[in-house]
């Protein structure tokens, strides 16, 4: 998650965005997030393991027949059952506004889209890109290695506390996610959790995937992200963002129809 905003104002001003991905005009506010527990070469054993791989043009919106939209979901999550005990900040400092919503198949919230760049050091998530880097997520792939953010689309959830805890509601890591921006849904699996008050992150590979600037200190978007975790759906392995897109696709279609 992101640390103040007066704490990142001098690293940020060392920093050099990456020449491919521009500094929109208005930074997102950074969030606070564990301190970097240090850092790593970028290897090949970071390239995308099989079933990884590359946000495409499959992951946006299905437009065919019978294929599930962002305006779909966007109607479904319209109306909220709130099951948070109260609500979360979206950044350090902000006022607590976003519930946690849900019905019998899936939870949701609508916040912001921090960009979430933990995990296996890559060429855009690393510590020189971003100044609270960790190397690790609370949840790790077949083979024992922390997530990849740079390749794989996965969204944060909230430490558990007393005023949610995602495990009570048929979360865990790995459940299946769809991801709401614009005209876009991005699918995805839940990888990590951040502080248990703030909500509204997710991996470099989903801000890509809904066409976010996914640059860990300037990108993100500041609102009108919806997040949908459906509850008791699980990917094995965490990694195979193929199965990640079928499931949620499917799983997105039952929900849109069950009451």
């Amino acid at each position: 998650m992101r640390v103040p905003s007066l704490i990142l104002a001098a690293a940020g001003a060392a920093l050099i965005a990456p020449a491919a991905l521009p500094a929109p005009a208005t930074a997102v506010p950074p969030r606070e997030r564990p301190a970097a527990r240090g850092e790593g070469e970028v290897t090949a054993d970071d390239r995308p393991a099989r079933g990884e791989g590359e946000v495409t043009a499959d992951d946006r919106p299905a437009r065919g027949e019978g294929g599930v939209t962002a305006d779909d979901l966007l109607a479904r999550t319209g109306t909220c059952a709130e099951l948070s005990r109260g609500r979360y900040r979206t950044d350090a400092g902000s006022p607590a506004t976003v519930p946690v919503c849900g019905t019998d198949d899936a939870v949701f919230w609508k916040a912001d889209l921090d960009v979430d760049c933990d995990g296996r050091p890559t060429t855009h998530c690393n510590s020189g890109t971003d100044p609270v880097f960790a190397p690790t997520t609370a949840f790790q792939q077949s083979d024992g290695r922390h997530l990849n953010a740079e390749t794989l689309p996965y969204v944060v959830v909230p430490a558990p506390s007393s005023r949610w805890d995602y495990r009570a509601h048929g979360i865990r890591g790995g459940s299946v996610a769809a991801v709401v921006h614009g005209d876009r849904v991005q699918y995805a699996v839940v990888g990590d959790t951040g502080p248990s008050d703030l909500i509204g992150e997710a991996s470099y590979a989903t801000a890509r995937g809904l066409g976010v600037d996914p640059d860990p200190l300037t990108g993100g978007a500041p609102s009108d992200v919806t997040y949908i975790v459906f509850r008791n759906s699980l990917i094995t392995p965490i990694e195979d963002h193929e199965e990640a897109v079928a499931t949620g696709e499917r799983l997105a279609k039952q929900f849109l129809t069950n009451d």
